[in-house]
């Protein structure tokens, strides 16, 4: 190995020849073949996933929206058997048999004993019914609802997990360039060591400094493997499918509007309106169901020979004889949980407006913060080490200094990572706040 000194920068010259020789040995015939690596079917096989992609894949794969159709479509049939009328009931009776005399156990010869056929049948009022049918239609909208609820929550999921896995590629990509520069200062150190131009320290620190990068990469290694299992999780994608490029952070993700109109289709509040409009439905249920049902009965009693048939008509109804402690009661507990679900979207209605607030907040300082970092701070990180790097060279400072620095630039460049990605986690939280389906889509009313 050529002795390499800080003066001559003879690591400089080292990795000159190194290209020179790779350049040399590379042909007109290797360059075809890469070229045809290229543009063959496995090259253009690899295809980037985008964000949303990644999000529009998560939604046409999930078992728990399709949960919440069947649910919707569940409530549906049942409003359409709601509002029938109760099937009417057939009797088949054998009245008035003798026990005793010389009559006993015969069915035709006392003029009592009756063999009875009897329909009878339940007539609930229409507007009763039209009441137990308004209540599965909303209930088949709280379930639409539902599905727009968890439609924003797999779209916000899915783009963490993207978002995640992009900050740790990022993160490993700068590990191993830094890797590799660490690597030629190893070799630079210790070729000045043995000419005696260096410093065993600054070796021993270099190579140090080497094994710092590693067992960072290897932690960070892992970490993007299980980002990446997660984000096939979402997506059912190979885990291996290369990420596009990132969304524009810079964009507005809340689009058109202000914030009160978005929040007017939050899911959540969409899905308490829908709640609501349910247990309403439930109390005109419970103050139809404070007037009876009436019920008619129609029977034919067919007596022995040498009696007349017979037949009957019936008339029953309920008497609510206690209605302010039953009927009345189930009345005010219904429309008291209405009160309850309303409070309830109001206050969930000013927690999330305070929340967006703070979300749009956060992201335009982290905008600002990472406009800082590019035009300030990573220029005087690399004018650091550039100055240390000179006065290594010229014998003026150890290698320490030299390392420092470069350490320095990389806390900040991962510090960069970092709040990149706690700003596009806000980003995201802003963009897929909303479900793209809108509520109007799917019958719900806010």
């Amino acid at each position: 190995m050529e002795p390499l000194s800080p003066a001559t920068g003879g690591s400089v010259r080292a990795r000159g020849r190194i290209l020179t020789r790779y350049r040399t040995a590379i042909t007109p015939a290797h360059i075809a073949v890469l070229i045809g690596l290229a543009t063959s079917p496995i090259a253009q096989a690899a295809e980037t996933l985008s964000l949303p992609q990644a999000v529009q894949a998560a939604l046409a794969r999930s078992p728990a929206l399709v949960a919440q159709d069947a649910a919707a479509r569940s409530a549906r049939n049942m409003a359409v058997a709601a509002g029938q009328r109760p099937d009417p009931v057939l009797r088949l009776s054998l009245d008035n048999i003798p026990l005793s005399g010389p009559d006993r156990f015969s069915t035709t010869r006392d003029f009592m004993t009756a063999k009875s056929v009897s329909l009878m049948q339940t007539l609930p009022s229409t507007a009763k019914r039209q009441a137990r049918t308004a209540r599965f239609e909303r209930e088949a909208q709280t379930a639409e609802a539902g599905r727009l609820e968890q439609s924003a929550a797999i779209g916000r999921e899915t783009a963490m997990a993207w978002l995640e896995r992009q900050a740790l590629e990022q993160r490993l990509g700068l590990l191993n360039e830094q890797l590799g520069e660490a690597r030629l200062l190893v070799q630079a150190s210790e070729s000045a060591a043995r000419s005696g131009s260096g410093s065993p320290a600054d070796w021993i620190a270099a190579r140090e400094s080497v094994a710092q990068l590693q067992q960072t990469l290897l932690g960070v290694e892992a970490e993007r493997r299980n980002a990446r299992l997660t984000l096939a999780r979402w997506t059912g994608s190979d885990p291996e499918q290369p990420l596009a490029t990132p969304p524009d952070l810079a964009s507005s993700p809340t689009g058109a509007g202000n914030g009160a109109e978005r929040l007017a289709h939050h899911p959540e509040l969409v899905r308490l309106s829908a709640q609501e409009a349910a247990m309403a439905a439930e109390a005109a249920v419970a103050r139809q169901e404070r007037e009876p049902d009436w019920s008619t009965e129609l029977m034919l009693s067919l007596r022995g020979p040498g009696y007349p048939n017979m037949v009957s008509l019936a008339v029953s109804v309920p008497l609510p004889w206690d209605r302010p402690q039953r009927q009345d009661r189930e009345l005010a507990a219904r429309l008291a949980q209405v009160d309850a679900l309303r409070a309830e979207r109001e206050e969930r209605a000013r927690e999330h407006l305070a929340e967006v607030r703070r979300w749009e907040e956060g992201w335009r300082a982290g905008l600002a913060q990472l406009a800082l970092i590019d035009d300030e701070r990573l220029p005087l990180a690399e004018q650091r080490i550039q100055t240390t790097l000179a006065a290594y060279r010229g014998g003026r400072t150890p290698l320490s200094e030299v390392l420092a620095a470069r350490r320095m630039a990389l806390d900040l460049r991962m510090e960069r990572i970092d709040l990149h990605l706690s700003t596009a986690r806000l980003w995201a939280q802003l963009a897929y706040l909303i479900p793209a389906e809108p509520a109007a889509a799917k019958g719900v009313t806010p």
